[in-house]
């Protein structure tokens, strides 16, 4: 009798650790799983409330309007990105226009889309605009990004201190305000429709972890029957 408990104490053991992780996985998806929920719930409420004017500290995506002149001449390049147009798939980047304010400090502002070859003039308005958008903190870059080119105001890492120096402007707050607007087809800059995302896929990593405890468990009594 001894041996043959001896004989399952290992792999007892060894199943016992594998299934308090598996089910610990589960449980801390599970919890992520709602913190995550809170969040979404924030960014609806924030997209559905009215913007606050631009405070001298916003909250990162927090939604918020301002009111300046565009400086159409020191307009940059930010990233790339295919999307799908009436002309079929088509390269492009955001492009980043300062909004400069009445003894306030300019405001770097991504305007949205625009393809990199296009027929239409962009909507560019003239003299005195408010823009309604959403706060996005900088970016750090990564080993995978590609360098920025300052020379000729290309950018792959939404930086606003290495954009405003390139530039070669002064007093400009530390974040990008993302424009938000409707879509429309054939309109260049194509404004963010919504507020940023996360994806939620929590439940289905949950769901995952503890369907493997459960299959651990099944093989382990199979084995012990057999056995």
């Amino acid at each position: 009798m001894r041996r043959s408990l001896r004989r399952f104490l290992a792999p007892g053991l060894s199943a016992l650790v594998m299934l308090l992780i598996l089910i610990g996985l589960g449980t801390w998806q599970v919890y992520r799983l709602h913190w995550k929920e809170g969040i979404l719930a924030q960014i609806a409420a924030a997209e559905a409330a009215p913007p606050a004017p631009l405070g001298p500290h916003p909250a990162p995506f927090a939604k918020v309007s301002v009111t300046g002149h565009f400086r159409y001449d020191l307009a940059a390049q930010y990233g790339v990105e295919v999307r799908d147009t009436t002309a079929g798939p088509t390269m492009g980047s955001y492009q980043i226009v300062p909004l400069q304010r009445d003894s306030a400090p300019t405001v770097l502002v991504n305007r949205g889309w625009i393809p990199d070859k296009r027929v239409m003039p962009l909507d560019d308005p003239s003299g005195q605009v408010t823009v309604t958008g959403y706060v996005r903190p900088a970016d750090k870059p990564t080993w995978f990004t590609p360098a920025n080119e300052p020379a000729t105001r290309r950018f792959f890492v939404l930086e606003p201190d290495a954009i405003a120096q390139a530039l070669d402007l002064r007093d400009v707050l530390p974040f990008v305000l993302v424009a938000l607007g409707p879509g429309s087809v054939n309109t260049y800059p194509a404004p963010a429709v919504h507020l940023p995302q996360p994806p939620n896929n929590h439940l289905s990593y949950a769901i995952t972890w503890y369907g493997l405890a459960v299959v651990l468990v099944v093989m382990f009594a199979a084995w012990v029957r057999k056995a």
